[in-house]
């Protein structure tokens, strides 16, 4: 998946020795669909050596993509999103994501004149 927006805040980076070695992992949170009445937010994961190789800052335009994952853990089921990809400074950060472009308004001259021939039936 793939969303474009601007990051509002770094979280801390977490360490810790697992039975492959040392692992570390930063959330960031991104806020995207600015120019609606409610912009919303998301948070989401980078792991590993990716941390240093795409050094995203807060208030940077990015465009990400990710991958969603849930896993259960004591019963309960928890969403995952870890970014894959960063890409920087993306021209229209904040153009709508998956939607159609709507055509523009009519204007009044897109109204055919009273005399004027149409090719409708009616």
């Amino acid at each position: 998946m793939e969303i474009k927006g601007k990051i509002i805040a770094v979280l801390p980076l977490q360490t810790g020795e697992g039975r492959n070695g040392q692992w570390k992992s930063q959330d960031y949170v991104l806020e995207y669909n600015r120019d609606s009445q409610y912009p919303k937010k998301m948070m989401f994961n980078i792991f590993g050596d990716k941390i240093d190789q795409f050094q995203v800052a807060e208030g940077q335009d990015v465009k990400i993509d990710f991958d969603i994952e849930a896993r259960e853990y004591n019963g309960r089921w928890f969403n995952n999103v870890r970014a894959w990809r960063v890409e920087k400074d993306v021209v229209n950060a904040f153009a709508p994501q998956d939607v159609l472009s709507s055509p523009p308004p009519f204007g009044e001259k897109d109204i055919p004149a009273e005399n004027e021939a149409s090719d409708l039936p009616f």
